[in-house]
């Protein structure tokens, strides 16, 4: 995560996420802004949510829970480790954890629940906001080797050990986005990593789809769109007032339009090109900066 910047200002899915059936899988971490909606089950390593935000289905953490307040949850809450359930939270099916759970006022479980470890009943402060604005108050006082500490306490920061260098990367979600089997709309850049399987229309200011992908859906961007080698979209690919960039292998199923666009000669255009500036066929690819 850079420092200096809002570690929520992009929505990021690392390498080798999947929508399974009605589950959102990835290996490492979640983390959801406040007020999202995630209309899928989740199924990762730990599950971080700001306020008021929706699931959809279950949530499976491998590791620790953390869900600040108003969230609901359609389905069933299953924790390896630790839980933090904040006030007013809902919970449709039960809550199940290996761990400690730290529970706040006012939080309806359908189904039960249980804890191996303690169970407190309290009105916690939401973590992620807490998190946040400390991580803003340290950057803004120029307390950045502090700040790059409580970053890593949550995010992990695999540069400065080679124990954790194999470490996938988080999936984060920004705040007030919506992701759906029908599409994920954030009103932010995003970034996906290689060797995904992703269903639904990408909305983004930007796109940045890295190597051996599937999307089933379309892209659409109001800035640049890149694709990267081998990626397969089953859609259009659109931008207002950007550049396309398609890598080598690519295969776009359905049309472009853009301003500008650099096509690759290996890659694949199922539908029309529209261009209102410059077209351009290359040999050589340079994947722009993400």
């Amino acid at each position: 995560m850079p420092l200096g910047s809002d570690p929520l200002d992009r929505l990021e899915i690392p390498d080798g996420t999947t929508v399974e059936e009605r589950d959102l899988v990835t290996e490492g971490d979640i983390i959801v802004g406040g007020q999202s909606t995630v209309e899928f089950g989740v199924r990762g390593r730990t599950v971080v949510a700001g306020e008021r935000v929706s699931f959809g289905g279950d949530i499976e953490a491998e590791g620790d829970c953390r869900l600040d307040m108003w969230n609901t949850v359609d389905g069933n809450v299953l924790v390896g480790q630790d839980a933090y359930i904040g006030e007013r939270t809902a919970i449709g099916g039960q809550l199940m954890v290996s761990g400690d759970l730290d529970i706040g006022d006012d939080v309806d479980i359908e189904r039960g629940f249980e804890a191996n470890g303690w169970i407190v009943i309290r009105n916690p402060m939401p973590t992620v906001v807490f998190f946040f604005v400390y991580l803003s108050q340290l950057l803004r006082i120029g307390e950045e080797e502090k700040a790059r500490e409580a970053a890593e306490e949550l995010l992990g920061d695999p540069e400065d050990d080679e124990e954790e260098s194999d470490e996938p990367d988080p999936l984060v979600v920004p705040r007030g986005s919506n992701v759906s089997d029908d599409a994920w709309r954030v009103s932010t850049p995003a970034v996906v990593g290689d060797d995904c399987r992703i269903h639904g229309n990408l909305r983004a200011a930007s796109l940045v789809v890295g190597e051996d992908n599937n999307v089933f859906g379309s892209l659409r961007a109001k800035g640049d769109i890149t694709v990267g080698e081998g990626t397969r979209i089953h859609g259009d690919v659109t931008t207002r007032r950007g550049t396309v960039r398609i890598a080598p292998g690519a295969e776009i199923l359905g049309d472009i339009a853009c301003d500008d666009l650099s096509l690759h000669d290996d890659a694949a255009v199922d539908g029309a090109i529209r261009a209102r500036g410059e077209m351009s066929i290359v040999k050589e690819f340079i994947r722009e900066a993400e």
